[in-house]
């Protein structure tokens, strides 16, 4: 993958009294966040998730790159979760598929989703969990927990003690102050181990451009309980199936307007369960009921909560809205889609919008109520978190090149050199030595994709073969030739997919192609690889200049 230093080579043998820090995920992009630090030889990695793919079809899932740990699995002490989103945990069991006894350090929540999810995987992983105020010594690293707010329960920020400097990683978080659990950033403690000192800040960038601070995740409840007030018929939430907070408020208001809830999707199921076992989320009796059971109850006494929220395609509320799903929306339903756009995600969530309009329904959405709210920071919280932290060094993570840009730039208006500000993308080594960071190589760090039960095998060559089959379609060309003469015995036949024109319009190129082939024998043209690169050039120069197409062309040369 590259990076925005070539001139960079691997880097040198770390000093004695350095820390080295490298991104394998999570900066220039929102997901597969995972960061490998190292001291004395040894490495403490923090988090470890997956990217969805946009444009790589055929694709499930995008997992860090992990080649640069693959020869060192031995010197990990422990893999640190500060919450359980799947772009922080989900690419776990990959990492431990390698190496399975690697300890997993997280709160109680993060682990039994992360255990939850490695059950499927059929690994059984050593855990500890550790909660906001624990101090534990994982090899030579000394980390301390301290409690920040997310948009999911039991989320941890790390401060990390060497001999050789101090990190502090606030992972995703936020500094609402009316939090629906009542659990808070804990600034307090960020004061505090600012006055021990940080050398080196890593921050949450993904709201650095947004000015002024995120909204409390409490004043969405006014327009949840509107769209209950108003709803005539069956209303169903779309919204992330970790969002502990969003279902909680969903539950209560429904358990007020007296509705009963089902949930849809078995991520939903399987994740909100864990949180009510755990007492993250409080379930009123007889408010949950089987999604079975609702063909029992009357249309205006149903909730439903589903995944589906960013139009993935095969998520129950996709599903609905293509009528492939047993739940039939129709006139009246009121849909309410509780989750902010994710860069990339426009088009296929408002072709979920569209379909299900179309179906009668009445969406409610943040474009036209206010019905989610952030889990991270804004250009506000950071800038406090600056003045209290009073970091020696800045490296902003988690977000694209303009959010990780801003952050930096929010750094230098509270009194950090610009020269003290990394700017780094993955792959690219930073070394914190006697107290000062900075860039010192690059290490290989690319896209490891997962497509069906395959990792590692797909490549960029791969993909954009798959790109022109779905955009430009496919041109196959079949040519017998006699193995004694040379000559052409039967064809060419040409068969053609993914045109509007029809097969028709190829006969045009037809007599070109015949005639390539015939000054191709003439001038002693006999490999087979030879000629179907003469068919190639012929069909696509054709499809070119005639079409304006470049579609994929497959050229058979068969002897006989």
């Amino acid at each position: 993958m590259s990076h925005p230093h070539p001139e960079l080579s691997a880097p040198p043998r770390l000093p004695k009294d350095g820390v080295r820090v490298v991104a394998l995920g999570g900066l220039g992009e929102v997901g597969r966040n995972m960061t490998v630090i190292e001291y004395a030889g040894r490495l403490l990695i923090v988090d470890c998730g997956v990217l969805f793919p946009e444009d790589h079809p055929g694709v499930d899932l995008i997992l860090p790159d992990f080649q640069y740990i693959r020869e060192r699995l031995d010197d990990i002490d422990a893999i640190v979760l500060t919450h359980g989103h799947e772009d922080h945990i989900g690419a776990v069991p990959y990492l431990l598929k390698l190496k399975p006894d690697i300890p997993l350090v997280g709160s109680t929540l993060t682990l039994a989703l992360i255990e939850a999810k490695l059950k499927e995987h059929r690994i059984t992983p050593y855990t500890l969990g550790v909660k906001e105020g624990d101090r534990e010594k994982l090899g030579p690293f000394d980390c301390e927990f301290i409690a920040v707010n997310h948009s999911i329960p039991d989320a941890l920020a790390v401060f990390i003690r060497t001999p050789a400097g101090t990190l502090l990683h606030t992972g995703d978080f936020k500094m609402d102050q009316l939090p629906l659990d009542g659990r808070i950033t804990d600034l307090r403690a960020f004061a505090r181990l600012g006055e021990e000192g940080v050398d080196l800040f890593l921050t949450d960038s993904t709201n650095a451009e947004v000015p002024g601070f995120t909204t409390p995740e409490r004043d969405i409840t006014p327009a949840i309980e509107r769209v209950f007030s108003e709803a005539s018929r069956r209303i169903i939430v779309a919204c992330f199936s970790s969002h502990v907070h969003r279902v909680q408020q969903v539950i209560d208001t429904a358990y007020k307007h007296k509705r009963k809830v089902a949930l849809v999707g078995r991520s939903m199921v399987r994740n909100m369960g864990i949180a009510a076992d755990l007492g993250y989320l409080t379930i009123p009796d007889g408010v949950l009921v089987d999604v079975k059971k609702l063909d029992d109850l009357q249309d205006n006494k149903i909730v439903l909560v589903c995944t589906g929220s960013q139009g993935e395609p095969m998520a129950a509320l996709s599903r609905m809205a293509n009528r492939d799903h047993r739940i039939d929306v129709g006139q009246g339903d009121t849909v309410l889609m509780a989750s902010s756009l994710i860069p990339g995600n426009e088009n296929a969530v408002y072709r979920v919008i569209n379909g299900l309009m179309r179906l009668g329904a009445n969406v409610v959405h943040k474009g036209n109520a206010m019905v989610h709210v952030s889990g991270h920071a804004s250009a506000g919280e950071l800038l406090y978190c600056y003045n209290i932290v009073k970091p020696r060094n800045v490296m902003p993570v988690h977000g694209e090149w303009r959010h990780l840009i801003a952050n930096g730039d929010l750094a230098v208006k509270t009194g950090v050199p610009r020269s003290n500000v990394v700017l780094a993308e993955d792959g690219v080594v930073v070394d914190l030595v006697k107290g000062k960071a900075s860039i010192t190589g690059a290490v290989p760090c690319g896209y490891i994709y997962v497509d069906g039960s395959l990792v590692g095998t797909t490549d960029e060559t791969l993909l954009k073969d798959r790109r022109i089959l779905r955009d430009e379609g496919f041109v196959t060309v079949i040519v017998v030739r006699d193995a004694d003469t040379g000559q052409i015995a039967a064809g060419p036949q040409i068969q053609a997919r993914g045109f509007a024109e029809g097969e028709a319009v190829l006969d045009e190129v037809l007599p070109k192609l015949e005639a390539a082939l015939e000054e191709a024998r003439r001038k002693g043209v006999t490999d087979s690889y030879q000629l179907q690169q003469v068919i190639r050039r012929t069909v696509g120069s054709f499809m070119g200049g005639k079409l304006r197409r470049r579609p994929m062309i497959i050229p058979v040369v068969i002897d006989a």
